[in-house]
């Protein structure tokens, strides 16, 4: 490559992953006068959209602060509602009352053996994220994070959102070409220009014709029209670890005055899970499965039989292949989003690596495109480790069940689980996990999550006969405040509902 300034960034697909990297780009990098940055977006004009209620996780408000957006515009416009963590039903061993919380706020420590400690000796009646975490109680169930008058994303406790994900591309596009001068194509594109050994020269488009670029970002989905189909850049399947490969979906109404949930709910069935997420005006319901473990009559029954009254609302079949590209950026293309790579529902980890993604990209745009290899094999490096950490993630939440049946029994054959899992499983039957377990500072799932799950479904590592906890008293006085924070927050935080109309009715105004 030549030391040709980069001076066009040309985003090929829109969606929440291409609206997200333009805004962040245009809002990280602002000139857009002749020595500064042009930013184009090609979006086809009749790409369909699902819409079905997505989660996302805390970053999601610092992504749209940088962008420019107020958070009443956007909880209005997304019919969006606060989420405050997931809700496991059922995973464990299916029998009732077998639930467990993964909440966003830390626990009172990080440390896990003095977090086991405390547990036992202060609070062993109660569940253990109830127990270390201000976030759960029963008390707090259907309240809002945060009071009306507190500035823009900030909170009494952190939040993400549930929210209506093509609202959100919309609401992005429109501030990003209005304000920030993002330019817009809504065009088919025809063709790549450039040879698959070479750098792209261009895009070509059925009506405004040749678009030329300095460094291109794929945001054109599963087709991976850049990435996958132009470079043949290989797709890594997942699913002998991930077996889940469909979900038939739906929405439902609900009442004005209804509860709004401050959680995703999974619940686990006899061949994947249910995700339920509320928003403002619906709720979005997905039966999440494997189709080596059910077919998709018996998916639908399951999904009907779990709506109840809504038995009737129409649904639709989604099908997935959980995994990623070899990797991600290659000669002057970045891919981002489902063009990048996609894993099943679980733990919502979408939008999080387009925000994470789309973060590094504008953080460190190359300057050249000399500087570009040198950027790419730094990205690629920290997205395959970032990919491979969350494919872990998400099965640990499958090794630990103790659910029987086939689907459930085959997830915990130690050929499906990968070896750095394996590896911390067996450490961990012998000691918590800890922050030595984690080689990078901004993992996608920190020590605090794995700990959730863990000891959520019930994991008991031995601890060290001589190891012990190093601040007893403290964690002492920590435990009990957990419990008085838990009964203020309950006495002095409003409900979704309450909040999301008055931030919302704000917004209008």
């Amino acid at each position: 490559m030549t030391d040709q300034a980069t001076r066009h960034v040309v985003i090929v697909g829109g969606g929440t992953a291409g609206w997200i990297t333009a805004g962040l780009l245009a809002a990280r990098h602002p000139d857009r006068s002749d020595t500064g940055l042009k930013i184009t977006l090609i979006e086809s004009p009749d790409v369909p959209t699902i819409g079905v209620g997505e989660g996302t996780w805390p970053t999601i408000r610092k992504t749209l602060a940088r962008i420019g957006i107020q958070e009443g515009e956007f909880l209005k416009t997304c019919n969006a509602s606060f989420k405050q963590g997931s809700r496991f039903d059922g995973w464990v061993t299916g029998a009732p009352g077998d639930s467990y919380s993964h909440p966003f706020e830390l626990p009172v420590s990080q440390n896990g053996t003095d977090l086991l400690h405390a547990w036992a000796r202060f609070a062993p009646e109660r569940p253990f994220a109830e127990a270390v975490c201000v976030q759960v109680s029963p008390a707090l169930k259907g309240l809002a994070p945060r009071k009306r008058g507190m500035p823009d994303y900030m909170g009494a406790l952190n939040y993400a959102y549930h929210l209506d994900a093509p609202r959100l591309a919309e609401l992005i596009r429109e501030h990003a070409v209005k304000t920030l001068g993002v330019t817009h194509i809504s065009d088919h594109v025809t063709a790549v220009i450039g040879l698959p050994d070479e750098p792209i020269q261009g895009i070509e488009c059925a009506q405004a014709g040749h678009v030329k670029g300095d460094l291109f970002v794929d945001c054109t989905g599963h087709a991976s029209l850049l990435l996958g189909q132009h470079y043949r850049v290989p797709f890594v399947k997942q699913g002998h670890v991930l077996f889940n490969d469909r979900a038939i979906v739906t929405q439902i109404p609900v009442a004005p005055d209804s509860l709004i949930a401050s959680e995703t709910v999974s619940t686990a069935h006899d061949a994947g899970w249910i995700w339920d997420i509320g928003l403002t005006s619906r709720r979005g319901v997905g039966c999440v499965y494997s189709s080596s473990y059910m077919n998709d009559q018996q998916a639908e029954d399951v999904l009907r039989a779990y709506i109840g009254d809504h038995d009737h609302s129409a649904v639709r079949q989604l099908k997935f292949t959980s995994g990623h590209r070899s990797h991600f950026w290659h000669q002057n293309c970045v891919a981002i989003g489902l063009s990048a790579g996609f894993l099943e529902p679980l733990e919502a980890s979408a939008i999080v690596m387009v925000e994470l993604s789309a973060e590094m990209l504008s953080e460190n745009l190359p300057a050249s495109k000399a500087a570009m290899p040198l950027e790419a094999r730094r990205f690629n490096d920290l997205f395959r480790y970032r990919w491979e950490r969350i494919i872990e993630f998400l099965k640990i939440h499958y090794v630990l069940s103790k659910r029987q049946g086939p689907y459930w029994q085959d997830n915990r054959r130690a050929e499906t689980i990968p070896d750095r899992l394996r590896d911390y499983l067996q450490t961990w039957s012998h000691r918590p996990p800890g922050p030595h377990d984690f080689e990078h500072a901004s993992e996608v799932f920190p020590l605090s999550s794995y700990l959730y799950v863990a000891y959520g479904m019930g994991m008991q590592p031995k601890l060290h006969p001589t190891l012990r906890p190093r601040v007893q008293d403290v964690l002492a006085k920590e435990m009990q405040n957990v419990v008085r924070k838990q009964r203020a927050l309950a006495a002095g935080l409003p409900t979704n509902r309450s909040l999301l109309a008055g931030l919302t009715l704000q917004a209008a105004n």
